[in-house]
This record gives C-alpha cells, sequence and structure tokens, in this order.
C-alpha cells in the first residue's frame, strides 16, 4: 500500500490531482473550507476532514493546493505548532519567492520539511498525470518525493533551493496571460477586417509565431463559449498582480502588462470571473 497523503484545497486542480492520487491508490485525506468541494471527492473513497489540522495528522506528507499565501497562512495559523513537527509540507500553488522562502523557514521552524513544487497545467492534465512540476528543494528531499512527483507529473525539473522553482512558475504564468491577450488581439483584428479565419490560422501554425495554447483557445473564443473552466479569469488576475509586483522588484519594466491587467479587471467587472481566462477576449474583442 502506498503511504498515505493529506491534501488541503480541494478547487479546480487540487480536486483533479486528488482523483488521481486516489486513482494510484493512495489512501487521500483532504480538507476544504467550502465543504461542498469535497462531495465528489468522498463518492471516490477520500476521506474529508473536519479541518486542516485533522487532515495534516492524517498523513506524514501535505500537499497545499491552497488559492494563494494568505490562505496558505490562514490554514497554518489555524494549527499548533506541533501540528507540523515531523511531516513534509509540499506546496504546489502559485505564490511567489520570498513567500515560498518564508513558508520553508516557518515550517523547518516548527520541526517540519518543506517542498516547493508549482505544476504547469491544469485539470486534464492532473486528471492524467500529466503536469509539469518545478521543484524547489535540496536534491535529497526531491529523491525522497520523487515516486509521488512521478505519479502527478509527465516531467520533474529541479531549479535548486526554495523560492526558485516559485519564480520560474511567475515567468510561466506571465505567458499565459500575454500569450492569450496577443491571440485575442490579432484573431479580434483579423475577424473585423473579415479575413478568413482558418486560411490565418493555417498561415499562424506553419510559422515560428505559433504556440499550441493559441489551438486550445480558438473555439472557445470564435464561439464565445468560455464555461467550464480550468484556469478561471480571476485566477488569471491573481496571478498577473503577482506577477507584476515580483518583476517591479527585480527592476523589469513591465507597462504592457499594467494594460493588460486593466483588460482583465474589465473582464471581471462584466461578471466573467469564474468564466475561462480565456473571456479576456470579450474585453479585447467586444461584439
Amino acid at each position: 500500500m502506498k503511504p498515505p497523503i493529506a491534501l488541503l484545497g480541494t478547487g479546480l486542480l487540487g480536486a483533479a490531482t486528488a482523483e488521481r492520487l486516489l486513482d494510484k491508490e493512495y489512501p487521500l485525506t483532504v480538507f476544504n473550507r467550502s465543504e461542498e468541494k469535497t462531495r465528489g471527492l468522498r463518492r471516490k473513497s477520500a476521506k474529508i476532514a473536519p479541518s486542516a489540522e485533522a487532515a495534516v495528522t492524517a498523513s506524514h506528507r501535505v500537499i497545499l493546493m491552497l488559492t494563494d499565501f494568505a490562505a496558505i497562512t490562514e490554514v497554518l495559523d489555524e494549527m499548533p505548532p506541533d501540528a507540523i513537527r515531523g511531516r513534509a509540507i509540499i506546496q504546489m500553488g502559485t505564490i511567489s519567492p520570498a513567500q515560498s522562502r518564508s513558508l520553508a523557514e516557518r515550517i523547518g521552524a516548527s520541526g517540519g520539511e518543506y517542498l516547493e513544487a508549482p505544476v504547469l497545467g491544469s485539470r486534464p492534465e492532473a486528471r492524467k498525470g500529466r503536469l509539469q512540476i518545478l521543484v524547489g528543494a535540496t536534491p535529497e528531499q526531491l529523491e525522497r518525493h520523487r515516486e509521488l512527483f512521478q505519479d502527478l507529473g509527465r516531467s520533474i525539473t529541479h531549479f535548486g533551493e526554495a523560492g526558485k522553482a516559485a519564480a520560474a512558475k511567475l515567468a510561466l504564468n506571465q505567458l499565459i496571460a500575454s500569450l492569450t491577450a496577443a491571440f485575442a488581439l490579432s484573431l479580434g483584428y483579423v475577424q473585423k477586417e473579415d479575413i478568413p479565419v482558418d486560411a490565418f490560422m493555417d498561415i499562424l501554425r506553419e510559422s515560428a509565431l505559433f504556440a499550441p495554447t493559441f489551438d486550445k483557445k480558438l473555439k472557445r473564443m470564435r464561439e464565445r463559449d468560455f464555461s467550464n473552466p480550468n484556469f478561471p479569469l480571476r485566477h488569471l488576475r491573481k496571478d498577473l498582480r503577482l506577477i507584476m509586483s515580483e518583476m517591479k522588484q527585480s527592476g523589469l519594466e513591465v507597462p504592457f502588462l499594467e494594460g493588460l491587467d486593466r483588460l482583465v479587471s474589465d473582464g471581471l467587472n462584466q461578471g466573467l470571473g469564474n468564466q475561462d481566462y480565456s473571456a479576456l477576449y470579450n474585453t479585447i474583442h467586444s461584439e
């Protein structure tokens, strides 16, 4: 039998990751502040903990898939420090390098072990064990938890100490926002000029300009159907603001991201926050 796992945070990605763990026959205990998000997992044989502390004490390995650093801090603040002692805390959400390093210090001071392992991919990849996992930890820590990462992902990249993988994840998520906006703008212009979209896409796919995400979002944009999201627009804004803050602190210029943040905020004001992030198209190409 595989060793038990506790998972805190069963939102879209957290729930899909939990399903994968159950499919790989890990005994799993989950906790989410909104209990209704755990009901489907209960039917799949996951144990539902009444509190984060109860979930953590059920296992020596704990995966955090919480919304942001504030949510992680809130959950940790609700537990006595001794709850962490002797346990490995694996942080898989998107937070800043400084936030990750502060967690490493806090958990280490409580006698726990900390690894950062943010992921690239969404629900389909999580369910199939095809996530790309970015690891910030010592080489020894990575080896101790490699089997778990292999069950969750198709690739594991070790970036070094805690904070490095968090930074790499922000750099990648910047491209999620920027590529989506750039494609939405070009697609909107093509449609405004009555250029055949299929002909435009044929040229784009054969060029060095093409990114696979364009095809993944094309149908949604053409049909303006942004339902059943894998990554909602409100989460994109949360990440975008974190990215801008971090990159400014690094001395980088981000004016185009500030304009993009305005477009994303317009989408939230239009009630698109819970729709797929490709709904950004509606704020660039309004009907």
